[in-house]
């Protein structure tokens, strides 16, 4: 293999598909990125046995051919080139060691063999849409934050992408959970994702995704399967096994008879609870809530470091109520509301408030509340 490419080209593909490999490894050809020069274009490949991502960039392809190396290393090497730089890519003969030069620089790197690279075998997908790629960033941005890292309930570890019949419209809902807090949204379902089955999308996998649909202004084609999912955009396509479990009945612990209504400026709000949550500890992030006609009291007490109060006015005209949250859970909650301002739906200090956007209903929240 023989390959001359500018650094550019290299450094932005190497920067999507490196991220995959992680730094430790106890196979090492999962450290490796594979290379395949072909035509007029450098293919890269690399995976985690979970999630696999391929992109190909234009290239002068001398000598077709392709080899394995290690992603971080040739990363780190291209990401030092000068700007502007051509890199030469070519292998020995017998293909043990690949020569990466660039002007008077120049590196050898040890090879594997691409026999070796495992192949993330996708099978058939049984459903295939195009969705806009602002609106899949949109239910991964509002949703993400809530997605749970217990290993221990596994199907939590995902957000659960699936459709459902609201409003007399056809939409596709993304739903994180942890056990204390919810976020639900949904965008208008795109043409073929009816009847799609539902899929738990990995924590990893969504990150990914995340950086991936970043900037994206057109369509995104997303296929699935009962097991897969694979997402391609322009010459990235990534590929990536579901969680196999079962989601529970989310619809259950959104609360429905919430009737005392809290409106607040979304700004206003997000830097008292920030104000007064930096006299908290870093084990009891509760901050209570005193809401009475028109003002809301916020207090944190903090029996090794003292105690902290501020005051913000709200739309409120309902029986005064004393209610506890974690500070961090609601700046998480109002860091993704677009509009200026938010809607509380609060029942009691025992029972799950929900939390909307004054700007629309295509997202929702419920937090559970803390003892204080």
């Amino acid at each position: 293999m023989r390959i001359t490419i500018e650094r550019s080209n290299l450094l932005k593909s190497l920067n999507h598909v490196h991220r995959v490999v992680e730094r430790r490894n106890t196979i090492p050809i999962l450290s490796n990125v594979l290379l395949r020069g072909e035509g007029q274009s450098l293919e890269m490949k690399a995976t985690d046995l979970d999630l696999e991502i391929t992109e190909s960039t234009p290239a002068q392809v001398e000598q077709s051919g392709g080899t394995t190396v290690p992603a971080h290393l040739l990363y780190d090497i291209v990401r030092k080139l000068p700007d502007g730089a051509e890199v030469l890519l070519a292998t020995t003969t017998d293909g043990s060691a690949m020569t990466v030069a660039s002007g008077r620089s120049k590196f050898s790197l040890q090879c594997l063999p691409v026999s070796d690279f495992p192949d993330l075998n996708a099978g058939t997908f049984s459903h295939s849409f195009k969705v806009k790629g602002s609106d899949l960033k949109m239910l991964i941005d509002r949703t993400q934050f809530a997605i749970s890292t217990e290993e221990t309930r596994y199907y939590l570890n995902g957000i659960f992408m699936h459709t459902v019949e609201a409003g007399g419209d056809l939409k596709l809902r993304a739903v994180a959970t942890d056990g204390h807090r919810l976020a639900r949204a949904d965008v208008v379902a795109p043409s073929g994702s009816e009847g799609m089955p539902g899929i738990i999308i990995p924590r990893k996998t969504v990150g990914e995704l995340q950086k991936l649909v970043d900037g994206v202004e057109g369509d995104v084609s997303v296929e699935i399967s009962d097991a897969k999912i694979r997402v391609t955009t322009g010459p990235i396509v990534m590929t990536s096994k579901l969680i196999d479990g079962t989601f529970p009945d989310y619809q259950r612990v959104i609360p429905s008879g919430n009737d005392k209504e809290m409106r607040v400026d979304c700004a206003t709000f997000q830097a008292a609870v920030d104000r007064v949550s930096t006299i908290s500890s870093e084990r009891g992030r509760a901050v209570k809530l005193a809401i009475s006609d028109g003002q809301l009291t916020l207090t944190v007490n903090n029996p090794d470091s003292g105690s902290a109060t501020d005051e913000v006015p709200v739309g409120y005209d309902n029986d005064p109520l004393e209610i506890g949250f974690n500070a961090k859970y609601l700046l998480d909650i109002t860091q993704q509301l677009s509009g200026g301002e938010a809607i509380f739906m609060l029942a009691d200090a025992g029972s799950p408030t929900v939390v909307r956007d004054v700007a629309g209903d295509d997202a929702l929240y419920v937090l559970m509340p803390m003892r204080v």
